[in-house]
């Protein structure tokens, strides 16, 4: 199934200030359902007259910080998103996709601990002031697992 596209005002409900909760499998693929829980906050801010943005993740918790990039094709009418961490000092490979309404899907490959996975990102505006991100791992044609969700606030 094709991913939806979208437009350039997709993320626009990101942009600001969040307090962000963490739910991150302690162990994935194994069918665990143990939870690793933290906070973070978040900025998110417009850039390129709003065809991209970069928000930064401050998790001082747990000892790290992230970078997200967004960038839109209007050709193609589709998000692209990369990811860096400040454990890893590299930009991951990015997932693409779009909105539907107050649900985009983002897909792309990558690899977990040295295997080949399918990456999904969910995002879901639930209010102005709230939204959830879920990301997935399917190895090798297998069933989906959220391995990460965040639940987001508006400071």
């Amino acid at each position: 199934m094709p991913s939806p596209t979208g437009l350039s005002t997709d993320f626009d409900f990101l942009h600001g200030e969040w307090d962000v909760v963490h739910r991150r499998l302690r162990t994935r693929g194994v069918g665990s359902d143990d939870w690793d829980v933290f906070p973070s906050t978040s900025t998110c801010e417009p850039r390129l007259g709003g065809i991209a943005n970069v928000e930064e993740i401050r998790c001082p918790d747990r000892g790290f910080s992230g970078m997200t990039l967004r960038v839109f094709d209007p050709e193609a009418r589709r998000w692209s998103i990369w990811w860096v961490s400040s454990n890893r000092g590299r930009l991951e490979p990015p997932v693409i996709g779009g909105f539907d309404g107050a649900v985009g899907i983002f897909e792309g490959d990558d690899t977990d601990d040295g295997a080949p996975v399918r990456v999904r990102f969910v995002w879901t505006v639930l209010a102005a002031d709230r939204a959830r991100w879920e990301q997935a791992f399917a190895r090798e044609g297998g069933e989906w697992e959220t391995n990460w969700v965040m639940e987001f606030t508006r400071r």
